[in-house]
């Protein structure tokens, strides 16, 4: 092996030593996210008309939401109990090694988690990039409240166990990431605006077969993983 080859070795060794554990306690209130928290806010008000990205309510709004991103992000993560970055971590949750952690189990939950106060001047949605093939992936997106897909901001929070990833528009491309609104449809049934159900709230668990169910139906009484949810509700201090 060349030294280059060990260099380059040692650089993704140390990536992912860096990024293969959920963020450590007040990760996002560190002066880094605090900036990156501004960063999301700004480029969330320039999907808005200047008129109105310049009144103090859309402004709280767009603050809220990227306050809001960055903290469910690393608790997500943490919840998880992530090891691994993105889609080794896949293997993993494949595997039954590892409870939870595909991305789009964090996209329902980030959902979930901007869906608790009403907005106005943005709405939530979800996408996805290559559905049905191999390199498929989920996400959330933030878009104005009047305008459709792909006038939107993606959050990505799987790829780096927590540590979100922002992708603006012109940052990704349209051909690959679509809307994917069959999976607005049944996760805001279960997470209207202004819910109040917990942050440990998973809307399908995994059963005896390795099918996922809703966390009401039959099939999802017999689940691990629903008694592993209950447990980290009860357990919770929020």
């Amino acid at each position: 092996m060349t030294a280059g080859k060990i260099c380059y070795a040692l650089l993704c060794l140390g990536l992912l030593s860096s990024c293969g554990f959920p963020p450590p306690a007040g990760y996002e209130n560190t002066p880094t996210i605090r900036k990156e928290r501004t960063e999301l806010k700004d480029t969330l008000l320039r999907l808005l008309p200047p008129a109105e990205a310049s009144l103090p309510a859309a402004q709280a709004e767009a603050q809220w939401l990227s306050d809001q991103a960055y903290k469910a992000s690393a608790d997500i993560a943490r919840l998880n109990d992530t090891t691994l970055p993105g889609w080794l971590n896949n293997i993993l949750v494949n595997g039954n090694m590892q409870d939870r952690g595909l991305c789009w189990h964090y996209q329902h939950d980030m959902y979930r988690e901007l869906r608790r106060r009403p907005l106005q001047y943005f709405r939530i949605g979800c996408c996805v990039r290559d559905q049905a093939e191999g390199s498929e992936h989920n996400c959330v997106y933030i878009s104005p409240a009047y305008s459709a897909w792909p006038h939107a901001v993606i959050l990505d929070p799987w790829i780096w166990c927590g540590r979100l990833q922002i992708m603006p528009p012109g940052d990704y491309s349209t051909k690959r990431w679509q809307d994917a609104p069959h999976s607005v449809e049944s996760l805001r049934e279960i997470y209207p605006v202004g819910h109040k159900l917990p942050f440990e709230h998973w809307q399908l668990v995994k059963g005896r077969n390795n099918k996922y169910y809703g966390f009401y139906t039959r099939e999802a009484r017999e689940s691990k993983q629903l008694d592993h949810m209950i447990e980290n509700i009860r357990k919770s201090p929020r």
